[in-house]
C-alpha cells in the first residue's frame, strides 16, 4: 500500500486513520479559528492526527441565491491564520484551474480536493497535479470504484503520485444516496490511501428543491462500518449549530457528538489493522 507523507503523518491504508473535519464551508474568520481549535483539541484528546477541511466560494450550490461562502483571497488569509496560530493541516476544495495556480503559489493549503461533480474534469485534475500538492479525488456519485482508475492515470501523467482518493457514495434514484462498501476494497486494489466521506454519503442531493438535504442519524453507522473495513482516512464535516449552517446543515454532524464518535471510530480502527495501544 502506498504512503503519503503529510509533515509528519503517515496517510495509508494501513496507519492509524486520520480524521479530517471541519464545516462544509468558510463563514468567517472568527468561526474558522473556533472550529479548527475545537477539533484540534478533541483529537489531541484521543491522539489521532487531524486535517481541517473548509471550502470557499462553494461553486456547485443547488440554487443561484445559496450561500457560496468567502472568495480565494480571503479564505488564503483565513487559512494561514490556522496554520499560525494552530499549526493545522488544511484541506479545501477547487473548482477550476486558476484556483489551482493560485493555492499553488500561497503556503497555507496541504491538500487540494477535486469535488465529486468534477472528478472527471482532465484540465482540472491536470492543473492540480502540476502543483506536486497532495490531491483528494472525492468519487463521483455516478462513478463505479473500477473507474477511478482513470482518474488516477490522470493525476499520474502529471507525475505527481500523491493522490487520495474518497468515497462519499453513489447516486440511487432521485436525491438519493447509497453506500456500497465492497466499492473500498475495490478501489484499495489501486494501492492509494482511501478516504470515506461519512457526511456527504448521508446528504440528499437536491432533496430540499432549492438546497441538498441529508439524514445526519446515519453518520456513525457509516463511519463505523468504514473504520472496520479499514480505510486511511475519514472525511467529517462538523458544525456547532448544523442546523443554521449556510451550507450542507441536514447532512452535517453536530460537534458535540465529535468526541464521542472519533473514540469508538479509534477502538474500530485499532482492531481492524491490528494497531497495539
Amino acid at each position: 500500500m502506498i504512503n503519503i507523507k503529510l509533515n509528519k503523518v503517515n496517510i495509508s491504508n494501513e496507519s492509524q486513520f486520520v480524521l479530517i473535519a471541519g464545516p462544509c464551508v468558510i463563514e468567517s474568520e472568527k468561526h474558522s479559528l473556533f472550529m479548527a481549535e475545537a477539533i484540534k483539541k478533541i483529537c489531541e484528546k484521543n491522539n489521532i492526527n487531524f486535517i481541517y477541511k473548509s471550502s470557499f466560494d462553494k461553486a456547485n450550490r443547488s440554487s443561484i441565491n445559496s450561500n457560496r461562502g468567502v472568495d480565494i483571497k480571503e479564505a488564503v488569509s483565513i487559512f494561514k491564520k490556522i496554520k499560525n496560530n494552530l499549526n493545522c493541516s488544511i484541506l479545501t476544495d477547487i473548482h477550476n484551474e486558476y484556483q489551482c495556480e493560485f493555492l499553488a503559489n500561497e503556503d497555507c493549503v496541504d491538500i487540494l480536493q477535486i469535488p465529486a461533480f468534477l472528478c472527471r474534469q482532465t484540465d482540472l485534475l491536470i492543473a492540480a497535479g502540476k502543483t506536486n500538492k497532495i490531491i483528494n479525488i472525492k468519487k463521483g456519485q455516478f462513478l463505479s470504484p473500477n473507474e477511478i482508475k482513470n482518474l488516477i492515470l490522470k493525476i499520474e501523467s502529471t507525475s505527481n503520485k500523491k493522490i487520495l482518493i474518497t468515497e462519499r457514495g453513489t447516486s440511487f434514484g432521485y436525491n438519493n444516496l447509497i453506500t456500497d462498501f465492497k466499492g473500498i476494497e475495490i478501489m484499495k486494489k489501486y494501492k492509494y490511501p482511501i478516504i470515506f466521506d461519512a457526511t456527504h454519503s448521508c446528504q440528499q442531493p437536491g432533496g430540499l428543491g432549492d438546497r441538498s438535504g441529508g439524514n445526519r442519524e446515519f453518520i456513525e453507522g457509516l463511519s463505523k462500518a468504514a473504520a472496520a473495513i479499514g480505510v486511511a482516512g475519514i472525511f467529517i464535516e462538523t458544525h456547532q449549530d448544523p442546523d443554521n449552517a449556510p451550507s450542507d446543515g441536514p447532512n452535517m454532524l453536530q460537534l458535540s457528538n465529535l468526541d464521542k464518535l472519533v473514540s469508538k471510530l479509534i477502538k474500530l480502527d485499532q482492531v481492524t489493522k491490528q494497531i497495539e495501544l
